[in-house]
């Protein structure tokens, strides 16, 4: 009979700690060391652009011989973009030009003189995108309108991610843009004619944003 009892007893803590097993096994219950499942996409964000970790280099022949690489420092502006998504990004982007760094004082200040961008009139260019189609991944082909010197001209653009990271200063996000624009396009003709310098030039964006 006590050995009987004992086994009835023994049976009923069995059977809710089975039954709970049971639910486990079905996902009927959320075990504590269960992560969350990430949502597939969570919509756009506001991404600022970082100007300690952006530059902007452009490359242009001189005097039909070398090529000249100079840059613009503390571009500004912000991406709108779903980083877990595949939806295109939205830049909206600003670069003063009295950032112009070619390494030399003087060649700076003719760059910022009316020969060149002619920053007393127009202190910044200008980058608003306005559409996208992917080139593979994390690359896209980019179109959009860039100012320079009061006129806006549509520009095609090779953008990659090069990036995304979760660091202790936020989420942080990597782009590299390429395109090439005429200065003749924009009125800026100085050493085209005579050939001292080149009329196409080579732009690289390389752009660290940080989420809002």
């Amino acid at each position: 009979m006590r050995h009987t009892f004992h086994s009835k007893k023994l049976a009923a803590l069995l059977v809710p700690a089975a039954l709970v097993a049971m639910a486990l096994v079905a996902g009927g219950l959320n075990r504590q060391d269960d992560s969350p499942t990430p949502a597939p996409a969570d919509g756009p964000s506001t991404w600022t652009v970082d100007p300690v970790h952006s530059m902007a280099l452009f490359r242009i022949t001189h005097m039909g011989a070398g090529a000249f690489w100079g840059r613009f420092n503390e571009p500004s502006g912000k991406i709108t973009w779903d980083h877990t998504g595949e939806a295109c990004p939205e830049f909206d982007i600003t670069i003063p030009i009295a950032s112009v760094d070619s390494g030399n004082d003087n060649l700076n200040a003719h760059l910022r003189s009316p020969d060149f961008f002619n920053e007393p009139e127009f202190p910044n260019m200008t980058f608003k995108s306005t559409g996208c189609t992917p080139d593979g991944e994390n690359r896209w082909v980019m179109k959009g309108d860039l100012t320079l010197l009061g006129q806006t001209k549509p520009i095609v653009v090779k953008l990659e991610r090069i990036g995304v990271a979760d660091t202790r200063r936020g989420m942080r996000a990597g782009f590299e843009a390429e395109f090439a624009i005429k200065r003749s396009a924009h009125g800026m003709t100085y050493g085209v004619e005579k050939g001292s310098l080149g009329d196409d030039v080579r732009v690289i964006v390389a752009l660290e944003t940080i989420r809002q």
